[in-house]
């Protein structure tokens, strides 16, 4: 059985930085691509960042944390990471994480390309 389990999220102030992390277990960590996704309320889950599956090869961000987030991954302990800096109000939202099978070093933005998903954990930036 497939488990993606965030950890992390809380409430921050603007400007802080928070650190996620998403464990899994029950697949061969080291043949997925990894993405992170977030949903604030009353909109739909957006991209975020993603990582291939050798983690040392491609990322991708999505324009709006571009330099203030940083997408990585430890395939020894089965775990990807969002590095979070400098964060604003608007970046509050439930972070999700998700894996895509991949057969090439390369990072996925679409969510029906990620097969199994976690259950989130909740970021809160204050003003």
């Amino acid at each position: 059985q497939v488990q993606l389990v965030e950890s992390g999220g809380g409430l921050v102030q603007a400007g802080g930085s928070l650190r996620l992390a998403c464990a899994a277990s029950g697949l061969t960590f080291s043949s997925y691509a990894m993405g992170w996704f977030r949903q604030a309320p009353g909109k739909e889950r957006e991209f975020v960042a993603s990582i291939s599956w050798s983690g040392g090869g491609s990322t991708d961000y999505d324009d709006f944390v571009k330099g203030r987030f940083t997408i990585s991954r430890d395939n020894a302990k089965n775990t990807v990471y969002l590095q979070m800096n400098n964060l604003k109000p608007e970046d509050t939202a439930v972070y999700y994480c998700a894996a895509a099978r991949s057969w090439s070093d390369s990072t996925w933005k679409r969510e029906f390309e990620y097969r199994y998903w976690g259950q989130g954990t909740q970021v809160s930036v204050s003003s």
